[in-house]
């Protein structure tokens, strides 16, 4: 298994993500992934899906410590107290002591981030967390939350795919070492009908999906959390390390991006980072 090392923590590469699973789904899907060699799952409050995948933690049969897991705190939990609350809770359903990494789900610029990552520290030094990190953070507000954090924090988990470029956030977190946790990798499903990857995958006998996520992890300091219901995507999702792009085939994803590419842009999303 391929790992992203970031501020001590040791992240596997590519992770199993449950956004929008049903609670039946998750629990399935969890512990279909882990039989077929995930070591990493994401998670959140507000998937209302954390019960179903401890439970699919627990049906693997695997040991707590081999499982990198991952939960999101939501930003109506960012108040200082609240937060530490919030992830109790959180570990009680998820049916453990610890999370590998808690992240801030969303910026909430009604709560100050000074605030609310003194509670996100506390929670990491009294054990309940043993990484943190941020997700859909721009440059700047990376650049805050480092500066308000005791601790190094370990990713920002952002949308990432061949649709949307990432270079300055890229650039940011490497200047902080820190990792980029990109979700919606597969682009929700268009990265398999796109004739450039199509093409690329056939002279590496892989699908698009599977040169997408290829294309992000060669990236370096990249970790994918691709999500599907289906047992043959989930397989396939993780068949990415015995194959490797040139850089001409890299070059060509990159040319996908657009400046419209970006699917997640919900109403309290922040302003992002300008790159085409």
């Amino acid at each position: 298994m391929q790992h992203v090392n970031a501020n001590g923590a040791k992240i596997p590469a590519i992770g199993f993500g449950t956004f929008e699973l049903e609670p039946a789904d998750a629990e399935s899907m969890v512990a279909h992934a882990l039989e077929v060699g995930y070591r990493h799952i994401d998670t959140a409050q507000m998937y209302k899906n954390e019960e179903a995948v401890g439970r699919g933690l627990k049906q693997s049969g695997l040991d707590r410590e081999d499982i990198f897991l991952t939960t999101k705190v939501w930003t109506d939990q960012f108040a200082d107290g609240d937060l530490q609350a919030s992830v109790r809770e959180s570990l009680n359903k998820l049916d453990t002591d610890y999370v590998d990494l808690l992240l801030l789900h969303w910026p909430n610029p009604d709560i100050s981030l000074k605030e609310t990552l003194g509670a996100l520290n506390e929670v990491r030094e009294q054990g309940l967390a043993r990484n943190i990190g941020i997700s859909n953070f721009t440059t700047t507000l990376i650049e805050e939350a480092v500066g308000q954090s005791t601790a190094p924090l370990a990713t920002n988990q952002v949308e990432f795919h061949p649709y949307i470029s990432q270079q300055p956030v890229l650039d940011k977190l490497a200047e902080h070492g820190m990792a980029l946790t990109a979700y919606c990798p597969l682009a929700q499903g268009r990265v398999f009908s796109e004739p450039t990857l199509e093409r690329i995958g056939k002279a590496h006998g892989k699908n698009g999906g599977q040169v997408a996520l290829r294309w992000l992890v060669q990236h370096g300091d990249v970790v994918v959390i691709p999500r599907s219901s289906k047992k043959e995507h989930v397989t396939n999702n993780f068949d990415i390390f015995d194959f490797e792009l040139t850089e001409e085939e890299m070059r060509k994803v990159e040319a996908l991006h657009s400046e419209d590419g970006r699917i997640i842009n919900p109403s309290f999303a922040p302003d992002w980072d300008n790159a085409a």
